[in-house]
């Protein structure tokens, strides 16, 4: 490390300055070293996409699982995919279902004028039934 001494001020006091040559030498060889290195770094990726076929239709498979749905009316009659079950036998009917699904979603539909009692009771034994998930429906499915 230099030193100053200066002859104005306090009694000829030694100032310290910094010698900037070896920050500068250093510099330089790291802008040298990433100039040589960057020019490597690119690298190619050769790759063969096939082309979009404009006649295939985005439907799903015909063997895609449908959506499990159940459905509490009015008069309190439960059906799961628009066939009828009783509450007896709802449970069991659900545990097979769910057996062969990857998925364990259900959704869950009830009248507006539903008994509230029976559609708690339905959600409940849908769960004890397997159903992971049970989402509410609030608007009427098409088709």
């Amino acid at each position: 490390m230099a030193m100053n001494v200066s002859s104005s001020g306090k009694n000829g006091a030694i100032a310290p300055a910094m010698n900037v040559t070896p920050l500068v030498d250093v510099v330089l060889v790291l802008l040298i070293i990433f100039m040589v290195v960057t020019p490597l770094l690119n690298k190619q990726l050769w790759l063969n996409l096939p082309k979009k076929d404009e006649d295939a239709k985005n439907e799903p498979p015909p063997d895609a699982d449908k959506p499990v749905v159940l459905t509490v009316d009015a008069k309190g009659a439960i059906r799961i995919n628009q066939t009828e079950v009783s509450r007896a036998e709802l449970r069991d009917r659900l545990t097979r279902i769910f057996a062969a699904r990857g998925d364990k979603l259900l959704y869950f539909d009830a009248a507006d004028d539903a008994p509230y009692g029976i559609t708690v009771e339905v959600m409940d034994i849908a769960k004890r039934g397997g159903a992971k998930g049970i989402a509410i429906l609030t608007e009427k499915l098409g088709g």
